[in-house]
């Protein structure tokens, strides 16, 4: 049996804050959100979790910056001027690299949030 990869949890400082920083990524709101947890619905179906780090179990041993959170699209640049309208910080910009083009934002916490368009995906 081969589990299917349904939901992704980042460890954050402040769930509240956090999710008022992906709900204006996004531009939806979480399905559920407390003082602890907040949780977002994708349009792909993969669930976005937000766990604060002082209640997680077991206790959290890292920080923001140690994974990336990826996501796909065509219009790589025009991504990248929309979140720069909205003040999102970068931690790269758009640039081209062996795989396709990319750029990196961050969150409150550090965590990674990647942008990209493959070569074979042009339009």
């Amino acid at each position: 049996m081969q589990p299917k990869l349904d939901l992704m949890v980042l460890f954050v400082s402040d769930p509240l804050k956090s999710s008022a920083f992906y709900s204006r990524l996004f531009g939806n709101k979480p399905v559920e959100e407390a003082p602890t947890f907040a949780l977002f619905a994708l349009t792909n179906g993969v669930q976005l979790g937000l766990w604060s780090k002082r209640s997680a179990e077991p206790a959290v041993q890292v920080t923001g910056g140690g994974c990336e959170i990826c996501f796909h699209t065509d219009q790589v640049d025009q991504c990248y001027e929309q979140w720069q309208a909205m003040q999102i910080p970068m931690a790269q910009t758009p640039i081209d690299m062996d795989f396709g083009r990319t750029f990196v934002a961050l969150d409150p916490d550090g965590h990674r949030i990647r942008v990209y368009r493959l070569w074979e995906n042009q339009a």
